[in-house]
């Protein structure tokens, strides 16, 4: 039987000399001793949907366990306003439970119509397209846009989604949000490449920091670069008015390509880019997603132009989402954290062991906290780390049970804590 805390998923993805069946016995064996440790943090069943106290079926007793839920991406908790579930339960009624085809042939809805319009307003944009998933809105656009000749500049955390868009182009990386590394790349590339295209993440999943886009726009647009953001944990979350980075930094309509996801703040399914009409004419015709991907369902369609009606009326969800955050994180740094450079919703406490990572999250789970382990090759080893992320109606006493637990196992697991340690996407 394989010892699991020697291996970790890296170990698994090509193994010389073994076929494809042999890899997934091996890696069998290493899911069965991670099950039996207790250490399967992964693929837990909620048997209520996304809440700030999730019913959630015990992978190893099998019994109920009714658990404080952080580690949703639903900042805004709309999977369960009623706007949008009223919206969603028309849509059903009208069109049915799906499109019935690839938009670009019979499965363009009015819905999906209003949805592009709304997307495309709420950006701050010309028009929009509208994706099934969010993953598919970025592999798919990036591939669509950028060839051999062309150059995607990525900084080294970005988003899975979009270094898998990046498979037919050159691509070059520059250091986290750091605008000195980001020039570099941005000189070698000047007369190198026939479009160069700068791709960030607004907000960045693991680490809760927000990108530099003010700094990053003017240096790319001085060095003739294009700029696209994704704002899959921004959108909702931050501006003045929730629209995201962008609006943020004051820089609606500057942006090139503006990309996000539905499953985040909106509490949907499915992505989006917006920007200028003839990029987005011309994705309708050469994103693979898009063209080969049936239309996004009626009842999302519709969820989604609620959602987005419901953060630009209802802001006080997002002033609650902001107390709950800026209070997590006083009590996260008094207690000594290394919480990186976290500036939103999402919390990294980072531990550099892969081991008391797991044994952490198992004590948190057995105390009905649910949390995520993020751990080699998600994240280099020396910034294995929990990530927790907040809704807008998490209580203060559930907060603070949280807290209370984590300073317990602090000192249980000996965790060598740094008040405002910069270590977060180092790689």
């Amino acid at each position: 039987m394989i010892d699991s805390s020697k291996y970790s998923l890296a170990d698994f993805y090509d193994i010389p000399d073994m076929d494809m069946m042999e890899r997934a016995e091996m890696f069998y064996e290493y899911f069965e001793d991670i099950y039996n440790k207790h250490h399967c943090h992964f693929r837990r069943v909620s048997l209520n949907g996304s809440s700030p106290v999730m019913q959630v079926l015990d992978p190893y007793s099998g019994q109920t366990r009714e658990m404080i839920y952080l580690a949703s991406n639903d900042y805004l908790n709309l999977t369960r306003h009623p706007k949008t579930i009223e919206a969603g339960k028309k849509a059903l009624e009208k069109y049915g439970v799906g499109a019935g085809s690839v938009p670009l042939l019979g499965g363009t809805l009015d819905l999906h119509v209003a949805l592009e319009k709304k997307v495309a307003a709420f950006k701050g944009c010309e028009s929009a397209i509208v994706y099934t998933s969010g993953f598919g809105s970025n592999a798919g656009s990036i591939a669509a846009l950028l060839r051999q000749n062309d150059v995607a500049i990525l900084d080294i955390l970005d988003h899975a989604s979009i270094i898998d868009g990046c498979k037919e182009t050159s691509v070059e990386y520059f250091r986290h949000n750091n605008m000195r590394s980001l020039e570099k790349v941005l000189q070698k590339c000047k007369d190198k490449y026939r479009t160069k295209l700068v791709i960030v993440d607004g907000v960045y999943s693991m680490d809760g920091d927000i990108s530099k886009l003010d700094e990053i726009v003017a240096l790319a647009h001085h060095y003739g670069a294009y700029v696209m953001v994704d704002e899959a944990h921004a959108t909702g979350v931050i501006g003045e008015n929730g629209r995201g980075t962008p609006e943020h930094f004051n820089l609606e309509g500057k942006v090139d390509i503006v990309a996000g996801t539905f499953s985040k703040a909106l509490g949907v399914v499915g992505g989006f880019v917006a920007g200028k009409k003839e990029i987005i004419e011309y994705l309708h015709y050469y994103a693979r997603s898009y063209m080969f991907s049936t239309a996004q369902t009626p009842q999302a369609a519709a969820s989604l132009i609620a959602g987005m009606e419901v953060i630009e009326t209802e802001p006080h969800l997002r002033s609650k989402l902001w107390d709950n955050i800026h209070y997590f994180k006083k009590h996260l740094l008094a207690l000594g954290f290394n919480i990186g450079n976290s500036e939103t919703a999402i919390f990294p406490i980072i531990i550099g062991d892969d081991f008391k990572v797991r044994e952490m999250c198992r004590e948190l789970h057995e105390a009905n906290i649910y949390v995520n382990a993020v751990q080699y090759p998600a994240v280099s080893r020396k910034l294995s780390r929990i990530r927790m992320s907040l809704m807008y109606n998490h209580t203060r006493e559930q907060l603070d049970s949280v807290l209370e637990l984590l300073e317990h196992l602090s000192k249980k697991y000996d965790i060598q804590c740094a008040k405002n340690k910069n270590t977060a996407g180092i790689a």
